[in-house]
């Protein structure tokens, strides 16, 4: 099959060729019969009035006829099909042959004269002639031959008959020049070929290059629209277990039971920590994320990195040393932590003894900061894949407490978005060091210094829930969603009313007017039953509302297209399964103002 398939590409190939042949020698079909005839007419007129043989007119006769013959017969045109070529090619080949030799007639008749002038007159049309054929017919050779032999061999022949000394000199220069030509139009031809057949072979890779770039882009799409998909079937009831989890651990606090439920939220918070790593590629993808840089302190931005990690070096017997420097840089400090927060996470699961070193150097325009472990190390020919998704580094077994190999992923596009520069040396078996470059900074008084607000826990929560509106329309097609929801905010004293479609929220609304009890918040699922836009239809409510309700979207989508499509709404958004806390601290900052 591969075998019939490689001799059909190369007879298609060959087509195409000779098509181009063919054209390039019809190119100048018209004028080169023009001329040839034009030039019969005269040179036939003067070797005639110097030798007066009637020979001569019959010959003229016979050469303008042939000629009028060959510009009025059907032509090859470019809208001919390739397969017709090789017919095109014999027949011009023919052409060019039918005159050449009738014009081999004609050294008969003029050299027997021993007419020297006239000789010459004929020695030089013909080699000029030759020339020109040379050059036009290189594409076809044997139109190249055809042209080329009859022509020259009468003239050779004809003075070679002769017998004398300069004839027969005349006759071996003629033949000498004869055999140039045709090695020249040999050589140009076999190049020309060779030249169309490397455009043709580029064009044809080029082509299936094209067509597995829209397959592999096809596929990527395919596995975007399936991870989405996937995603927002997971998140749906994982976000409802969260609810009700937190519901639960509300109610337990404070007895024996309580354990279970905090063992419960552990694992659940653990596979939402997984799904957030999935959408916060989507989100890079999608351009959502806008970097907001700023000037940092990087002493104030390491603390918590410290704190963060520093439990889970203990637990692994390692040594986490992050060190002040007392620099700034400019950067976004919420991206930043997270762009450091992967390379450690990342250093720590792949150190087994030693630790992991975090650095900051003062190096003039710039600042490196410098993660350095004592772990496995990358061996050369995985440096150029570490940063792939999903690709770890001796995991076989995909070990879940080495993540989803998505942490350097994150790390590359997070380095782009900020013009970050990330720099990888490694030696296995020796460990692995990260540099990430940043511009420095100047010292500020009151700039952002971290990516964490000031203040305890137990303010915020106390501020929180003196901030929470009262009523809450939540609407969302999943029942499950629906009652989680509603149990975990009365626990809050928020009283939520939970509906499944925009009509049935029209009507909770309308009723909320009527008694003079309206609604604080509108929280919206963004994909609801039957393909409804959610963010369509809390924009629509909220606008029925009379006073702009705070609108509040919630969804597990991780589709790029649609993440930007809420970006660029300007609607604030949580991701599923929402974190309670995030998703009460949320509600109390779109909560009117009492």
């Amino acid at each position: 099959m591969a075998g019939r398939g490689d001799t059909a590409a190369g007879q298609l190939l060959g087509q195409r060729v000779l098509r181009e042949h063919v054209g390039s020698v019809y190119d100048t079909y018209g004028i080169s019969t023009l001329t040839h005839l034009g030039f019969v007419v005269v040179f036939g007129c003067i070797i005639y009035s110097q030798l007066l043989d009637a020979r001569l007119l019959f010959w003229m006769a016979a050469l303008i006829a042939v000629d009028i013959y060959v510009f009025f017969t059907p032509r090859w045109t470019p809208a001919r099909p390739a397969s017709e070529s090789p017919y095109w090619a014999r027949k011009i080949s023919r052409m060019v042959t039918l005159v050449s030799m009738i014009t081999a007639v004609v050294p008969w008749f003029i050299v027997p004269h021993e007419n020297l002038p006239m000789t010459s007159l004929l020695m030089a049309v013909i080699v000029g002639s030759c020339a020109r054929a040379a050059q036009s017919l290189w594409p076809l050779k044997p139109a190249l031959f055809g042209y080329t032999l009859p022509m020259s061999l009468g003239m050779i022949i004809a003075l070679a008959w002769q017998g004398d000394g300069l004839h027969l000199f005349l006759a071996a220069a003629g033949s000498a020049y004869l055999m140039l030509t045709l090695h020249a139009g040999v050589r140009q031809h076999r190049l020309l070929t060779d030249s169309l057949m490397l455009r043709f072979e580029n064009e044809a890779l080029a082509a299936r290059l094209g067509d597995q770039i829209a397959a592999t882009e096809r596929a990527s799409e395919e596995k975007t629209r399936f991870l989405g998909a996937a995603s927002h079937d997971l998140r749906q009831p994982l976000h409802a277990i969260a609810l009700f989890g937190a519901a639960l651990e509300n109610e337990l606090r404070g007895r024996p039971e309580s354990r279970n439920a905090e063992r419960l939220m552990r694992a659940v918070n653990a596979l939402g920590a997984s799904l957030d790593t999935m959408l916060d590629v989507s989100r890079l993808d999608a351009g959502v994320i806008t970097p907001s840089p700023q000037p940092v302190e990087l002493d104030a931005l390491f603390l918590p990195l410290n704190h963060t990690f520093s439990a889970q070096a203990e637990q692994k017997e390692l040594q986490l040393r992050v060190r002040a420097s007392g620099l700034w840089v400019r950067s976004d400090p919420q991206l930043l932590h997270r762009m450091l927060s992967n390379l450690m996470d990342n250093a720590l699961k792949y150190t087994v003894q030693g630790g992991v070193t975090v650095t900051a150097r003062d190096r003039g325009d710039t600042v490196w900061i410098e993660v350095r472990d004592t772990g496995i190390g990358i061996a050369p020919e995985q440096s150029h894949r570490i940063f792939e998704e999903f690709y770890q580094i001796d995991n076989p077994g995909r070990d879940r407490a080495r993540g989803l190999g998505i942490g350097l992923s994150i790390v590359r596009r997070l380095s782009r978005l900020l013009g970050h520069p990330v720099q990888m040396h490694s030696r296995p078996g020796r460990g692995t060091h990260f540099r990430v470059v940043l511009p420095t900074a100047q010292p500020q008084v009151s700039a952002l210094v971290g990516p964490f607000p000031a203040g305890s826990v137990e303010l915020a929560a106390r501020r929180r829930a003196a901030t929470l509106p009262g009523r809450v329309l939540l609407m969302d097609d999943e029942l499950e969603v629906r009652e989680a929801m509603t149990s975990l905010l009365r626990t809050h004293a928020v009283d939520a009313h939970a509906v499944a479609n925009e009509a049935a929220a029209a009507d909770a609304l309308h009723q909320a007017r009527a008694e003079g009890r309206p609604f604080g918040l509108l929280m919206c699922d963004y994909r609801l039953a039957d393909g409804v836009d959610g963010l369509d239809a809390g924009l629509r409510l909220s606008r029925y509302a009379g006073a702009e309700l705070p609108l509040l979207l919630i969804t597990g989508e991780t589709s790029p297209d649609r993440l930007q499509r809420v970006r660029e709404s300007g609607v604030p958004v949580l991701f599923k399964p929402v974190a309670p806390d995030a998703l009460l601290q949320a509600m109390a900052e779109l909560a009117p103002a009492p």
